[in-house]
């Protein structure tokens, strides 16, 4: 049984320039007392085609933890472009945000990011070499991948690998995932593709007024 339970994400800028922090709040539950604090990083999937690539933005350490409702707000560096391959600068990628107990994993929310011109100039007539300085960016909050790890906490001796079970809240409405859709390794991002439609959807409708989505793993 999982002594954290994550209960909600807000991204707080969704939609900023290539080179912007990313911010984050988070709100999870803690059933028990813990013995050590929790560990929260975010990576950025540099390449599809290599974990070579993934970088880590940035690391925070939350405790100690009460039982109960606790929340933080977690900023995380943008990616180095330089070490991210000049063909992979542009288009959809992906942000993993990780929790650690006592170095082992026990949750990953991924999102797809869509790094893009902002103008349609831009957009239909590419300079050859990328301009970053024109590159907006926009996470899609509405298809976040979920996946829990069961691990051993402090008085459970019970390890496991992923959890077969997952669910992702949208900010505009709420879908399941599938039963053994959970990822089973670091950087996977397995889960189906988006599309130039769920951006625009996304963009057509008003922005959350409070929480991103209820991302519920209880």
């Amino acid at each position: 049984m999982s002594i954290v339970h994550l209960q909600n994400i807000e991204i707080l800028n969704p939609n900023a320039a290539f080179s912007d922090p990313y911010l984050f709040k988070v709100t999870f539950e803690c059933i028990s007392p813990l013995e050590d604090d929790l560990e929260w990083k975010l990576i950025y999937v540099g390449s599809a085609q290599s974990k070579d690539y993934d970088q880590d933005l940035d690391n925070c350490m939350v405790g100690p933890v009460p039982v109960g409702v606790n929340s933080f707000e977690f900023e995380a560096a943008a990616p180095s472009p330089d070490k991210i391959p000049a063909s992979d600068l542009l288009g959809v990628t992906v942000i993993l945000l990780t929790g650690c107990y006592k170095d082992s994993e026990f949750i990953r929310v991924g999102y797809y990011v869509n790094n893009a011109y902002e103008s349609e100039e831009m957009r239909e007539n590419p300079p050859e070499e990328v301009d970053l300085a024109k590159i907006k960016r926009e996470v899609l909050v509405s298809k976040p991948r979920v996946t829990r790890f069961n691990i051993k906490w402090d008085a459970d001796t019970a390890t496991g690998d992923a959890d077969a079970s997952a669910s992702a809240a949208g900010a505009y409405g709420s879908a399941s995932a599938k039963e053994g859709d959970a990822g089973e390794g670091e950087g996977d991002i397995s889960w189906p593709a988006p599309t130039e439609a769920d951006f625009k959807a996304q963009d057509n409708k008003p922005p959350p007024t409070t929480a991103f989505a209820p991302v519920s793993v209880s």
